[in-house]
């Protein structure tokens, strides 16, 4: 009776001290979590970065290093994961900016894209589609993974759902304001929960401007809006605006081409951002070529950013790939023209086209975007190894030699008239020139009809952008870019 008296006293003590162990091990692993994120979210907060950078003999340099060194090694048990959403609808630079901008905040960016309805109801009726859409996005060489048909609101279910099935860290957005129909920030719960963070919204860009231009290119549908008539930013505004840019009038037909390509028009600079309320047109000079002049400033540095920093260069047995033409406003039409082309290598050359050859080939309304505009779209897809720019319009010998080009690549869509027969000679002589077949037919024509048949509609949703990009502008403070 003492010995089973005994066994059991012996059993709870047992038990009681595996049930005290346990305890301890989940009390210190939550302990060490908690630590883990608070020490990470110092680390990477804007503060850390502006006032403990290193500095020599300080106690500042020390914390610094530790924080670093702490934030490194958990971003090795798990990387940082970055969610940012949006509508991607006519993608350009400030788009592709942005999503470099989110995934420098982390490791992993998942990109969520919404769909045809909810921007409808939001923001009013996409130019591209949502399967365009997602393709486009899916060629960025950040994007790591995409979540269709995302929600424009993140509500508290999808918050949720993104923190515990996609395991996300922080949700990423541009510091310009995002408002939902009934004015609440689309983003508030988000920082309520503090897993926001904001990146800086690249200037320089507009996607009313763009509309803007593929209106003037389209002469059949553009009417001349008399100085004095003009009072608001409405479509007629825009197309009146562009046509002053270009020195072009209703009687002028030299702008009339037909403009079957690959191409349709994603994004570039707001010529009357200058201006307080974009009125006066007189602001609005003409430029010393008729190409619409950029707001973009480019600088050595976005460049680099843009650039692949972990190629390696190619491989002296590799077979490289070589691609050229404008690729102004860089859309889905290049994005599967490009891809198809990589398929053919390992290593894949895109040669861009000066501003002045894209002039005198297509028209003096050509290019829409600057040279330096242009490379930052083809920069910024995952196919891509390598650009020239101001590549020769045509084809050389020691363009093939310096670049030990193995094939020449041209598509079966092209802008505008026929590619010339000589632009090609030296390739097709050498055997190394093919034609792929164009997967896309999108053309200029094809975006600029979509416009057209929702002017309306594109007229109230550009007007009421204008409005909130004002306002942006004009309490918009300094915002750090992340590298």
């Amino acid at each position: 009776m003492g010995d089973a008296a005994a066994d059991a006293e012996m059993a709870k003590r047992v038990a009681k001290g595996v049930a005290i162990a346990v305890g301890a091990c989940a009390g210190a692993w939550l302990c060490s979590e908690l630590w883990d994120r608070t020490v990470q979210k110092f680390a990477r907060s804007t503060w850390t970065r502006e006032h403990m950078r290193y500095r020599p003999g300080t106690m500042s340099a020390y914390f610094a290093k530790v924080l670093k060194k702490h934030s490194d090694k958990r971003r090795k048990r798990r990387p940082l994961r970055i969610y940012v959403d949006g509508c991607f609808d006519m993608m350009h630079y400030g788009h592709f900016n942005a999503l470099r901008q989110a995934k420098a905040c982390g490791d992993y960016l998942i990109v969520g894209v919404c769909s045809d309805s909810d921007i409808m109801a939001n923001k009013g009726p996409p130019v591209f589609n949502e399967t365009e859409r997602y393709k486009m996005v899916e060629c960025v060489k950040w994007v790591d993974e995409i979540i269709r048909n995302c929600p424009y609101e993140i509500t508290e279910e999808f918050m949720k759902k993104l923190f515990t099935k996609y395991k996300v860290d922080y949700i990423v957005h541009g510091d310009d304001p995002c408002y939902l129909p009934d004015g609440r920030d689309a983003y508030e719960l988000a920082k309520k929960a503090g897993r926001y963070r904001q990146v800086k919204r690249t200037e320089g860009v507009s996607s009313t401007d763009i509309v803007g231009r593929m209106l003037l290119c389209n002469s059949n549908n553009k009417r001349s809006v008399p100085k004095h008539r003009v009072s608001q930013k409405s479509m007629e505004r825009i197309e009146y605006e562009f046509s002053e840019m270009n020195g072009t009038n209703e009687s002028d037909g030299t702008d009339s081409e037909d403009d079957e390509s690959g191409g349709s028009y994603d994004g570039d600079s707001s010529p009357y951002e200058g201006s307080e309320d974009g009125s006066d047109p007189e602001s609005l000079t003409a430029a010393s070529r008729s190409t619409c002049m950029s707001q973009f400033l480019p600088t050595s540095r976005r460049i680099i950013q843009f650039s692949d920093a972990t190629s390696k260069g190619v491989s002296k047995d590799a077979k490289v790939i070589y691609i050229d033409g404008a690729f102004d406003c860089f859309h889905i039409g290049h994005v599967e023209a490009l891809k198809a082309a990589k398929a053919l290598g390992d290593y894949l050359i895109v040669g861009l086209h000066s501003d002045d050859i894209v002039s005198k080939q297509r028209g003096r309304q050509y290019p829409f975007m600057s040279l330096h505009e242009r490379c930052l779209g083809v920069l910024a897809c995952k196919y891509v190894d390598e650009i020239v720019m101001g590549a020769p319009p045509a084809i050389t010998q020691d363009l093939i030699t310096v670049f030990n080009i193995s094939c020449v690549v041209h598509g079966s869509v092209h802008h505008g008239s026929a590619v010339s027969e000589d632009q090609y000679k030296v390739a097709k002589d050498l055997g190394i020139f093919k034609e792929i077949q164009s997967p896309s037919t999108l053309s200029t024509k094809g975006i600029i009809e979509r416009i057209l048949t929702n002017k309306d509609k594109f007229e109230a949703k550009y007007m009421k952008k204008s409005k909130s990009e004002a306002d942006y502008f004009k309490n918009r403070e300094y915002v750090h870019e992340e590298s």
